[in-house]
């Protein structure tokens, strides 16, 4: 059976996508997983996968063209199947019009209308009550679906609710965090109106597009119908809302009702703690102490964030990067097996799967070379005595990478498929732990910057990424990437390549070590680095001649001054 593709949400403002290239013409046979077209969003050109099997029969607009989110985008299905159904739907939609023809055409009508676009939903009127066929709930204006908050999202985790339901909303309010593979986000009210349903509660996982809540007038939504269609049940009668004695709106099926107070966390002048469910469970799998936690949540509630940056004067076990005390575990008792499972989070769950890909779809090489660090540890040293904040080696490390990447552009590329891409910017993603697993926040036009300018942004982005508080504009865009092990005794090691980036440099610790120099022994700082490289993109020669590079700008840091 055909199936519609909407335009998706591809970042946290996006209200429309330009239609960058079409990898596919009507008529060709697509696979699940193929790239589909480049979506230019208001961030970034992002890759559109298929997401599943069959032949492309209809495109809702060419090279150029703009759709608002949720427009229909292709339509997917049988060799020769009738779609002229779906294209009158899509027709008839209010608020549908026919596709841009390129970036140029904008009236100022179109730019009102985009001005006023919902990234979400938009309204049509509601089905009779005696309607009997599907109802398609994107289209209803009170729905809020969960949307794609980056560009790999699948499915998201309700961090907390802001609001809960029967509470009033005004348009821009927070009502809810939602956490994504890559960062945790607020999400703002499109609409004033009551929240009349939410389709999770806190800590659970909504899938991409599917029913997040339902924000409108209690007298004029049929909860029940909405959620029952959401759940793809027969609607056949709507019933509507109804109220008991005292006027109040009782609880209609399919609709948690609004949680009630749990006596245990509620803050009153007893001590007693009021937190989110989320926060709760974060700090038993921590071990942390909730009365130690400061809540900034509405009324002190302690919300999932203030769990991810407590941190302990005094904690059991050593501190690691992130500042959060480990937990103690005691050993089991003698001749008793015991084990923790841990659920895996989103972070965690796209790590796997695009390193994965990574590793058995581009062929690694690696390249490991040693350099000599004591002109560049001399160097730090003085620069450290007048900037105006701390470089770090890692700084410097980067700015010889933007710099070498400048001469070696084929290390600055990355594989297409049919073509290879070779960038003229320079974007250099830098590895940071989290406590989930890894974030690669960018450091852009790299080598149009001082060390300086390159320390404040690794460090603003690096306490960025452990306070979740990363945009899509943060991680997008790499075309090189450096990790570095250094900081925790690691000597060398070997990375898995961070797509699209062709290449990525492992970098470890400066040791002393014993070093001969026209014929003499003496002491030296050496710190040995291999860069990972994708073999479809760089061969053998290429690496090794940006490595040279590279290691001339370290071991005579000046030059990259020049």
């Amino acid at each position: 059976m055909a199936e519609a593709i909407l335009m998706p949400r591809l970042s946290d403002t996006m209200t429309e996508g330009v239609i960058a290239a079409w990898h596919k013409k009507v008529g060709d046979t697509v696979k699940k997983g193929e790239l589909l077209a480049e979506i230019e969003t208001d961030k970034a050109t992002m890759e559109l996968e298929s997401y599943k099997d069959g032949t492309l029969l209809h495109i809702g607009t060419g090279q150029g063209g703009k759709l608002q989110v949720n427009d229909l985008l292709a339509i997917i299905g049988r060799p020769g199947e009738d779609i002229s159904g779906m294209l009158k739907d899509q027709a008839q939609s209010p608020g549908a019009k026919a596709p841009e023809k390129s970036k140029d055409q904008t009236s100022k009508k179109d730019q009102k209308a985009k001005d006023e676009a919902k990234p979400v939903s938009r309204p049509i009127e509601s089905a009779p009550a005696s309607a009997t066929k599907a109802v398609d709930i994107s289209k209803i204006e009170e729905v809020v679906l969960m949307p794609r908050l980056s560009d790999t999202m699948t499915e998201g985790v309700i961090a907390s609710w802001q609001k809960k339901v029967g509470d009033p909303v005004k348009k821009g309010e927070v009502i809810a965090e939602i956490e994504t593979d890559k960062a945790t986000m607020e999400l703002e009210s499109y609409k004033n109106g009551t929240l009349l349903y939410v389709g999770a509660k806190e800590g659970e996982k909504i899938a991409v597009n599917d029913l997040l809540c339902i924000i409108g007038e209690k007298s004029k939504v049929d909860v029940d119908a909405i959620v029952k269609a959401a759940k793809g049940q027969h609607v056949t009668s709507p019933a509507p809302a109804t109220t008991n004695d005292s006027g109040a709106n009782k609880s209609q099926p399919g609709q948690p009702a609004a949680e009630p107070a749990d006596d245990d966390s509620v803050v009153h002048e007893n001590g007693r703690i009021k937190a989110s469910p989320l926060a709760k469970r974060l700090a038993a799998e921590k071990g942390i102490d909730l009365r130690k936690v400061h809540g900034t949540g509405d009324g002190g509630r302690i919300i999932k964030e203030d769990i991810d940056n407590y941190r302990p004067e005094i904690g059991i076990g050593r501190t690691g990067e992130m500042g959060a005390a480990e937990r103690f575990v005691p050993a089991a008792p003698v001749g008793e097996e015991s084990y923790d499972e841990i659920t895996v989070s989103q972070m965690r769950r796209t790590i796997a799967k695009r390193l994965v890909e990574s590793k058995f779809t581009a062929p690694h090489f690696y390249l490991t070379m040693s350099i000599d660090m004591d002109k560049a540890v001399e160097s730090r040293d003085r620069l450290n005595e007048t900037s105006p904040v701390k470089i770090s080696f890692n700084d410097i490390v980067l700015k010889a990478c933007a710099v070498a990447l400048r001469s070696h552009p084929a290390v600055n590329s990355s594989w297409q498929g049919d073509t290879i891409r070779r960038n003229h910017h320079i974007h250099i993603g830098v590895a940071v732990a989290v406590e989930d697993g890894l974030l690669v926040p960018v450091v852009r036009f790299a080598d149009n910057k001082s060390l300086s300018q390159i320390a404040t942004e690794v460090k603003d982005l690096a306490q960025k990424a452990k306070d979740k508080k990363l945009q899509p504009k943060d991680w997008e865009g790499n075309t090189f990437t450096i990790s570095n092990l250094g900081m925790f005794g690691i000597e060398e090691f070997t990375a898995i390549i961070n797509p699209p980036d062709s290449c990525i440099l492992a970098i470890g610790g400066i040791s002393q070590v014993p070093v001969v120099m026209d014929g003499q022994i003496r002491i030296g700082n050496v710190m040995k680095v291999t860069m990972s490289c994708d073999h479809r993109v760089v061969d053998g020669a290429k690496g090794s001649a940006f490595l040279q590079t590279l290691k001339q700008l370290l071991e005579e840091p000046l030059r990259m001054l020049v």
